[in-house]
């Protein structure tokens, strides 16, 4: 069986692979995510396909270092009322940001692609639709004091699997998707070209 690479340093995609007994070693991709979406930006690219291109972009720059591998990579893309959003930059922003989302609903778009020597074998984009709670600007303040710079790592502002759940009245989707690796597709590409036990 190859060797699995994940394109990734997210600790929590690496656990997912780990939790479901999956051998993988982690290599972030060396890439410049800005650059690879400002055609797709000035285009009439949507948030689903940004979130496909860069997944397939970073298996293949891993992919070329490491040859023979299988490489996962994945992005994940919050859409908002059609619009794009990306990672807060300060806590001042992460207030902003989770004070536009509070009672309303945006999608996560996880996607996912597998890549050998340079060639793509398989992709898949999954999508989750949340909606917010309606937050008062006092909850939101107390929130972020308590998950500190954790805010700064997602493009929500929040982590669904902690202290982020209290945020949510209602979730339609896939919680791997949610944490942005689809996992039971992508299972099921692995076991069916051999790479894992079937």
């Amino acid at each position: 069986m190859p060797e699995i690479i994940l394109a990734s340093g997210s600790r929590i995609r690496a656990s997912l692979l780990e939790n479901a007994g999956i051998d993988i070693r982690a290599i972030p991709a060396d890439l410049d995510e800005r650059a690879v979406e400002a055609p797709l930006l000035n285009g009439n690219a949507t948030v689903e396909d940004i979130a496909a291109v860069l997944s397939e972009a970073k298996a293949l720059e891993v992919s070329e270092r490491e040859r023979d591998a299988l490489v996962i990579g994945a992005d994940q893309m919050l859409e908002f009322e059609g619009e794009r959003l990306t990672k807060p930059e300060n806590m001042e922003a992460a207030r902003r940001q989770l004070l536009a989302l509070s009672a309303k609903t945006h999608q996560l778009h996880s996607a996912v692609a597998v890549v050998r020597n340079g060639e793509t074998l398989w992709r898949h984009v999954s999508t989750a639709s949340l909606t917010m709670r309606d937050l008062s600007p006092g909850f939101v303040g107390r929130y972020l004091a308590d998950v500190g710079d954790e805010a700064l790592s997602s493009v929500g502002a929040y982590q669904l699997e902690g202290r982020g759940i209290q945020l949510f009245e209602k979730i339609d989707g896939d919680y791997f998707t949610i944490l942005g690796l689809p996992m039971l597709p992508l299972l099921s590409f692995l076991r069916d070209c051999g790479a894992i036990d079937g």
